[in-house]
């Protein structure tokens, strides 16, 4: 009785064991390669159960992943057009469609395919910037670029079972040194500027400081003249009126202008005079009345 049950167990065991090594289970993000003694037989791609011959000794299945995998590349400096250097951070996102490249060309592994894109990504970022000069990788030009990148990968990649959805470069930074000199040239190119303004600012100013004192010259000329115009006048019309009153009485005229010479001879203290009485000077010193000598 205990032999039966002992036999009955083990029937029953390998049996589950074959049951359970014949199926195998895919999600949605699976695929799967079948393998006969390490030779493909099928691939399955539809998610749910799937048989295959028992054990794993005859057939076995690689699971491969069916997602969108990701691939990201940092820091890779490349030289562009002139000799210059750019940092660069980029990443590449792809698909293993064909299940049976992907074995026969990286034995399924991941890691491997990896390798592979990292060489093929970073050749073709050095190929794309090297044919660009220093200013087109910060322009319209990027875009362009990131297909450039990514139809020179796909190519290589499409051998091994991969297909690469799309390739972005997130980074384009100028290395220090590249940096350094950038900031000095615009630095340079500022002061340049500066000097040029100042060098127009100040020869604009001397022209409007030439304009300013030729017009100031012209107003005190014009100024001058008129001012002697009317001084000129003014004497005229002074020696005029002067004229006409010496016509009318000259001894009253001939008074007056004594009257004007003392007023200017004694102005001011401790004047002193030497002149003879008898002078013209002091006619008027010897009169009571205009035209009476003193005496008479």
């Amino acid at each position: 009785m205990n032999n039966r049950l002992a036999i009955l167990a083990v029937i029953i065991v390998a049996v589950f064991y074959v049951f359970m090594s014949s199926i195998f289970v895919l999600n949605e993000r699976q695929q799967a390669i079948v393998l006969r003694f390490g030779e493909i037989t099928r691939v399955e791609r539809e998610p749910g159960l799937n048989f295959k011959i028992p054990t794993d000794f005859i057939e076995t299945v690689q699971i491969i992943d069916d997602r969108i995998l990701r691939y990201e590349l940092e820091d890779l400096r490349v030289q562009v057009k002139g000799g210059k250097f750019y940092d660069v951070d980029a990443f590449l996102t792809y698909k293993i469609t064909d299940p049976q490249k992907f074995r026969e060309g990286v034995f399924g592994n991941i890691g491997t395919a990896e390798q592979r894109i990292d060489t093929r990504l970073e050749s073709a970022l050095r190929r794309v910037y090297g044919l660009r000069d220093f200013n087109a990788a910060l322009s319209e030009q990027r875009t362009e670029m990131m297909r450039e990148v990514r139809d020179l990968v796909e190519s290589e990649l499409s051998a091994i079972g991969l297909d690469v959805v799309d390739v972005r470069i997130t980074r384009t930074d100028l290395t220090i040194q590249v940096s350094q000199q950038t900031f000095e040239r615009m630095k340079a190119e500022r002061l340049a500027e500066a000097a040029f303004l100042r060098a127009r600012g100040q020869e604009l100013a001397q022209t409007l400081r030439a304009q300013a004192n030729r017009q100031a010259v012209e107003l005190v000329a014009t100024a001058q003249r008129d001012a002697d115009i009317l001084r000129g006048e003014g004497e005229g019309e002074r020696n005029k009126i002067f004229a006409e009153a010496f016509s009318k009485d000259a001894e009253f005229f001939e008074f007056y202008r004594s009257m004007q010479s003392y007023r200017l001879a004694l102005q001011g203290d401790g004047t002193t005079m030497v002149l003879s009485p008898d002078s013209e000077f002091f006619k008027y010193f010897q009169s009571d009345t205009l035209g009476v000598p003193a005496g008479q």
